[in-house]
């Protein structure tokens, strides 16, 4: 979840690390630091608050140095404060550390360094590492790369750690597991970080690190090893990612850029994949495995906040599509279980980062007991994308913003045109219903365009229910995971209590909240459940209740039961989500905006979650 970035070569290396970390900073973090190696002196400066706060406590203290390591920390073990913030020091004073990950046997470590007359100057795990692995190299007399390979066999967790070491003023050691970690290679420089941002303008040639590798890493060298210390020939990838994907582009935030984005990145999703002329979809990574996904007995989706919402959507459709029986887990929960997973059944792992912790975990379990490990994921050479057996990509590009947003719409275009290619295959459609659904999706981007034009119509609907305390979000069939993620949406990115239902729930419970201060959403486009959600639009204002509505456009019954409403084009229902969710999104920017939030960064939350 925090963000790493690491430089050597021959450039100073401080405004390289700190533009990286600012580069990250969407990742969401509470304190920021940098260490640097100056020949062999080691100067460390870290501080709770943002890369800003570390500029301005820093102001004219010695920076120089050509190689060093940066860090932005969600905190884990130990409250943000200064004094927890990264790098850390070891009590030699010899070697500095920092560390994305939870180190789960940290406290019988610590006890045992204790033992020993240790003591520690923070609340973190990462200092006990760091003091784990300075035992080992000064009891052992062994170098640094050694001791972190040693220390390493004994630690239980996840963690990309970052070390540089006083005396060896050109070198970083560097190791994963479960945590992301990319090297860039320039010409006599190495650039390192949680992602390829941070050195995106600096060099186009990258190395994504494996589960237990371990990297030395000089200016003019890349030097990989696993823990048993065999050598692996690095793997050089190029980068297909331009620094004006990471930059605003004119736009206020990058949630407010990214949802603009989506008539192209949906429009992307599809390019070279849905031939609607001549009634075919291409995806090689499902194609290669389509004779599994129709003979499996199930489909489990595996997939954590907003991606199980997409997952849900996918639920429907599957079914619908495909009359194959699909499950949607919470990947943090499937993990934990004994779930039964038997040989053959197709597992669906949808993550944005495809570094999500939970998300790794649960399918590395499937694919020990035999599943097929099928990814969706935004990321290219991400962690998902490498241990899945096929899949697609959804190409929406990099997304900033900690909300996803562009990016759920394009995992709705992968999974839905995965579904299409493998129900026409089954033969499970109809050539006609095919051919609509085709034209359907065809038509989305543009959809998606005539929505955005409308955008500030939307902004003054925030602006008068920006005071609400709780919102209550209502859909049917397809619509009901778009229920969930607007009201995900305005939780996240505006602090206000929102809550998502299937609308015929609402009875069940939900509706004891209404009264006339609640703002209630429909999502209400002209579908087969379309007269049931009239009739729940009616409890409603019958109850004084404020009525939102997001509505098919002309659709006249539904409007005049909305105190204000939101018009979309008119589409399939299967397809109607990808256009539902577009005005959800924008309202709970616009909420955001006039409530002050950092819509960009929101508190507490981390783009990538990489630790439990």
């Amino acid at each position: 979840m925090c963000g790493i970035v690491g430089y050597t070569g021959t450039r100073e290396a401080y405004p390289v690390i700190v533009k990286g970390l600012k580069r990250l900073e969407y990742r969401g973090y509470d304190s920021a630091g940098v260490a640097l190696l100056d020949k062999d002196q080691l100067k460390i400066y870290k501080k709770k608050g943002k890369v800003a706060d570390l500029e301005e406590a820093i102001g004219t203290k010695n920076i120089e140095g050509s190689t060093g390591i940066g860090h932005t920390r969600w905190a884990t073990h130990g409250e943000p404060s200064d004094r927890n913030a990264h790098p850390h020091l070891s009590k030699s004073g010899a070697i500095a550390m920092i560390h994305n990950g939870i180190i789960e046997n940290y406290a019988q470590l610590k006890n045992e360094l204790t033992k020993k007359g240790y003591t520690f100057s923070s609340d973190t795990d990462t200092e006990v590492l760091l003091n784990f692995i300075d035992e080992i190299r000064q009891q052992n007399d062994c170098s640094l790369e050694e001791a972190v390979r040693v220390a390493l066999r004994r630690v239980t967790g996840a963690y990309v750690i970052l070390l540089i070491e006083a005396g060896n003023p050109d070198t970083i050691i560097a190791a994963r597991k479960g945590s992301p970690l990319v090297i860039g290679v320039g010409k006599n420089e190495h650039f390192l970080g949680s992602d390829a941002s941070p050195m995106l303008e600096y060099t186009k040639e990258v190395v994504y690190i494996n589960d237990y590798e371990l990297a030395i890493v000089k200016p003019d060298q890349l030097i990989l090893k696993n823990l048993g210390n065999e050598s692996i020939t690095p793997y050089v990838q190029k980068l297909d990612l331009e620094l004006a994907a990471i930059e605003k582009g004119g736009f206020d935030h990058f949630m407010l850029k990214e949802i603009f984005e989506q008539p192209q990145t949906i429009f992307d999703c599809m390019r070279g994949r849905l031939h609607s002329a001549s009634g075919t979809i291409t995806m090689a990574g499902i194609q290669q495995y389509a004779e599994q996904i129709i003979n499996a007995n199930r489909i489990i989706i595996i997939a954590c906040g907003t991606s199980w919402h997409a997952g849900l959507v996918a639920e429907y459709i599957f079914e619908e599509l495909c009359r194959i029986n699909v499950e949607v887990e919470y990947a943090s929960e499937f993990r934990y279980r004994n779930p039964v997973i038997n040989k053959g059944d197709v597992i669906l792992a949808v993550s944005q980062s495809g570094e999500t912790a939970d998300t790794l975990v649960a399918i590395e379990k499937a694919k020990e007991k035999g599943a097929i490990i099928l990814g969706v994921v935004n990321v290219v050479g991400s962690s998902i994308a490498r241990i899945s057996h096929g899949g697609a990509y959804t190409h929406a590009g990099p997304e900033i913003g900690v909300a996803s947003t562009k990016a759920f719409t394009a995992q709705l275009v992968v999974l839905t045109m995965m579904a299409l290619k493998i129900a026409y295959i089954k033969g499970s459609i109809d050539g006609n219903r095919y051919k609509k659904l085709l034209l359907e999706l065809d038509a989305i981007p543009e959809k998606v365009a005539w929505i955005l034009n409308h955008h500030e119509k939307i902004k003054t609907i925030a602006e008068k229910y920006k005071t609400a305390r709780d919102f209550l979000y209502l859909g049917r069939g397809y619509n009901f995971p778009v229920a969930l993620e607007g009201a995900l949406k305005l939780k996240e990115i505006s602090y206000i209590h929102a809550e998502g239902y299937p609308a015929a729930e609402m009875k069940h419970g939900p509706i004891a909240l209404v009264d006339e201060e609640l703002p209630v959403v429909f999502i209400a486009s002209k579908d087969s459940f379309h007269e049931k959600i009239i009739s729940n639009m009616q409890e409603i204002k019958a109850r004084k209740g404020k009525v939102i509505g997001i509505i098919t456009e002309g659709d006249e019954t539904s409007r005049a039961l909305c105190d204000d409403y939101i018009s979309i084009p008119e589409a399939d229902e299967i397809v109607a989500p990808m256009l539902a969710v577009v005005p959800l999104q924008l309202l709970s920017y616009y909420i955001g905006v006039a409530k002050g939030c950092n819509v960009d960064q929101p508190r507490n939350l981390a783009k990538s979650v990489t630790v439990e």
